[in-house]
């Protein structure tokens, strides 16, 4: 049996959360309803953007990854790679959180479940 809560209520949460921490939550892609995979983006007023992904571990567990930041120099290519994503997976929601310290307030702690 699959533990996981169903994404579109994660994503919710995960909006809640943002807000009452006086911040700002946007879904960029809605995936499958209920066992889509997540990419959450974490920025501060709209700079560092940090993507992180829940990824299945050795352990069978599933933790965040960082799996891109943003290259100030190049930052078109963070648009590039998560858009990319997508199109490999069509399961994937995008939901960008702009708020201090957003891994903190979601509760990212990559490499712990």
């Amino acid at each position: 049996m699959d533990d996981r809560i169903p994404a579109h209520l994660e994503v919710s949460g995960m909006i809640r959360a943002i807000q009452a921490a006086g911040g700002f939550a946007m879904v960029l892609s809605k995936g499958e309803r209920d066992a889509g995979t997540l990419l959450i983006i974490c920025c501060e007023n709209g700079t560092n953007l940090r993507a992180y992904e829940r990824m299945p571990s050795l352990d069978g567990g599933r933790h965040w990854v960082l799996s891109k930041t943003q290259d100030p120099e190049n930052p078109q290519e963070f648009t590039e790679y998560y858009t990319k994503r997508g199109q490999q997976d069509a399961d994937l929601w995008v939901l960008e959180c702009d708020v201090h310290n957003a891994e903190k307030v979601l509760d990212i702690n990559p490499g712990v479940n």
